[in-house]
């Protein structure tokens, strides 16, 4: 490929050059949210994270199939082995179908991927319409001899496993120190271990969300859906495994296992995981009464918040962080991301309007190159930014006429903008009411304030003042300069 992608490999713990399977076709698999309850920051992170690759490897040539899941069956508390599952339980006091609890939460998933601008992936699977898949993986699993039945109920071995592969490759743990350290919970007597994981669970008479199987009429462990998903969807062999840095352990240990168990290697050549978001220093969570919603931030609407934050201002936040740092929500930090965002954006106007020279005073032939070397070192978001502030300097130079660009850079700049700002990074321009008719609504507007300049030649101070204080009243703020005037939508 034009441009050697170099990824972190959580595996390996090493950057490695991302070199696909079936070049140039890549297969990417991400843990989607699991949807009994509304979206938060946490899961705006990892969407906005995978939608940046996604978004980076279609634009640098690869045909991407991207699977990014809904869990909507079999999510318990902790390991999937203990508690009522979450949607059975939402629906059960709420007298819902667990369906209805599902969709409900799914449809304000998907309102605020789109205000953030997250792309739709390729497939999204939902865990429940994939009960036989999981039901076939567990046989596979039980015929090579890494799993018992137990009870109506079937586990998977890992200490068996552990004999043969390495149980804990992923996350570096041992299993001497789990096993030493992990305590039997009671109702787990029927486990030959504790740290064996679910594949396959026995329902309770009172458990609303069952399906039949050749053990017990049940539901599947939790960690099964992502290895059957994304064998039918991806193959047995697929490039790019992501998700929260939370999901390392034992979610995607667990997936390592089931698919060495059922196929004889792992199905994953690339493992990716963003970073946490904390809030004020700490781990954002509903407990400690930091938890809060995508729509309160859109809204405003929370004790923690000073302001309504935007869809655009929140990725803009995240994208300042590389996706393997932790981000720390405050007021102060999404302010600045919200002041950097609009110099980025009245650059990007300003762009629109400056005149050619004949020759340029500014350097901009290299910003093409140095953007694409930091998104292909690790997809670093944040000095692809820093590069585009340097850019909107050069542009704000050449407004005030302290510089000089020519035809050529000028158009180069036009462009690079565009890719970087818009089609890679995936921002908008929210100050564009106009949304995909913007170049025509600000063509009426640039129209009503010539007008204003020829009442203010004409000394008509009356229909100059009328129409800044109209256009003023809508939303916009007017800023006179010497070559005429300026606008932008006030937030």
């Amino acid at each position: 490929m034009e441009h050697p992608l170099s990824i972190y490999n959580t595996l390996t713990r090493k950057k490695e050059q991302f070199i696909p399977l079936h070049e140039p076709h890549v297969g990417m698999y991400v843990c989607g949210p699991t949807v009994y309850g509304d979206a938060h920051l946490g899961h705006a992170r990892p969407a906005i994270t995978f939608d940046l690759l996604f978004r980076y490897l279609t634009h640098i040539g690869y045909k991407v199939r991207y699977v990014r899941n809904i869990t909507d069956v079999g999510h318990l508390e902790h390991d999937a082995d203990e508690g009522e599952d979450k949607i059975a339980k939402k629906a059960r006091l709420e007298q819902l179908e667990p369906m209805e609890v599902v969709q409900f939460y799914l449809n304000r998933y998907h309102k605020a991927m789109d205000a953030l601008n997250v792309l739709p992936p390729s497939i999204e699977p939902h865990a429940s319409g994939h009960i036989i898949e999981q039901i076939e993986l567990v046989k596979k699993i039980l015929d090579n001899g890494y799993a018992y039945e137990s009870e109506g109920s079937v586990y998977f071995d890992v200490e068996k496993y552990n004999k043969d592969h390495n149980y804990g490759i992923l996350s570096g743990r041992n299993i001497e120190d789990m096993l030493n350290t992990t305590r039997a919970l009671d109702g787990q007597d029927e486990k030959h271990n504790p740290i064996d994981f679910a594949l396959w669970k026995c329902a309770q008479p009172e458990h609303i969300m069952r399906w039949p199987s050749p053990w017990s009429d049940g539901f599947p462990g939790w960690h099964c859906e992502c290895t059957a998903m994304g064998k039918k969807y991806l193959g047995q062999h697929f490039d790019i495994h992501g998700g929260g840095m939370d999901l390392i352990f034992p979610h995607h240990e667990c997936e390592i296992a089931q698919a060495v168990a059922s196929q004889g290697d792992d199905m994953v050549h690339y493992w990716m995981h963003n970073n946490m978001i904390t809030i004020n220093g700490q781990k954002m969570g509903k407990s400690l009464g930091n938890f809060i919603t995508l729509d309160e931030f859109f809204t405003g609407d929370h004790k923690m918040l000073s302001q309504a934050y935007s869809a655009m201002t929140i990725r803009f936040f995240i994208l300042q962080a590389h996706y393997r740092s932790t981000v720390d929500f405050s007021n102060e930090a999404l302010q600045a991301a919200e002041k950097g965002l609009s110099r980025l954006m009245d650059a990007y106007n300003h762009l629109q309007k400056l005149t050619a020279s004949d020759a340029s005073t500014v350097d901009v032939k290299d910003l093409r190159k140095k953007c694409y070397d930091a998104l292909n070192d690790d997809l670093n978001s944040p000095i692809v930014i820093s590069h585009l502030f340097d850019a909107s300097r050069a542009i704000n130079s050449v407004k005030d006429g302290k510089a000089t660009i020519s035809a050529e850079d000028l158009k180069e700049l036009k462009e690079v903008f565009h890719t970087f700002v818009f089609d890679i990074l995936g921002m908008k321009d929210e100050a564009s009411a106009g949304g995909d008719n913007y170049e025509t609504f600000g063509k009426a507007v640039d129209l009503l304030l010539t007008i204003r300049q020829q009442a203010k030649a004409n000394k008509d101070w009356a229909t100059s003042d009328k129409i800044r204080n109209e256009l003023t009243a809508m939303g916009f703020e007017i800023k006179d300069t010497k070559d005429g005037a300026e606008w932008k939508l006030s937030k």
